[in-house]
């Protein structure tokens, strides 16, 4: 069984992205390196960041969307992933919203966050390492 990975909104940019390098890795992410999840909070984040900096036409952000939501395993934040963000807040100090992406990846029980946003190699909890893939 491969192991679960968390996909933070950055993956997603990247996988429409003019710089080949970058998309090429997004790509192994989402289709080869584990078993993909993401959260409500990300793709938010990507159909917002597409439409405000006008990456893609709406419906082109729309589809893509949906095939993110249909390929991937899709989590919802919930109470419990708000909680445990605080706490990560308090112990880590990372932003709120990163907090609540590391909350959600531990609570789907991943092994590694993939995101450029963070601490490379930054273990959270003993069980979920912090991975650039871009370095």
């Amino acid at each position: 069984m491969r192991d679960r990975v968390f996909i933070d909104t950055n993956i997603l940019i990247y996988f429409i992205s003019d710089d080949l390098k970058k998309k090429i890795k997004a790509k192994e992410i989402l289709f080869s390196e584990g078993e993909p999840v993401l959260s409500s909070q990300v793709i938010n984040e990507f159909i917002n960041a597409c439409l405000i900096k006008n990456l893609l036409k709406l419906d082109k952000v729309i589809s893509l969307a949906n095939k993110f939501m249909d390929a991937l395993e899709f989590s919802l934040v919930k109470e419990t992933t708000i909680k445990k963000s605080l706490q990560i807040k308090k112990a880590y100090n990372y932003s709120y919203w990163d907090c609540l992406i590391i909350a959600s990846a531990l609570e789907n029980n991943c092994a590694t966050l993939y995101t450029e946003d963070m601490q490379n190699g930054h273990v959270i909890e003993n069980r979920l390492k912090i991975v650039n893939p871009f370095v």
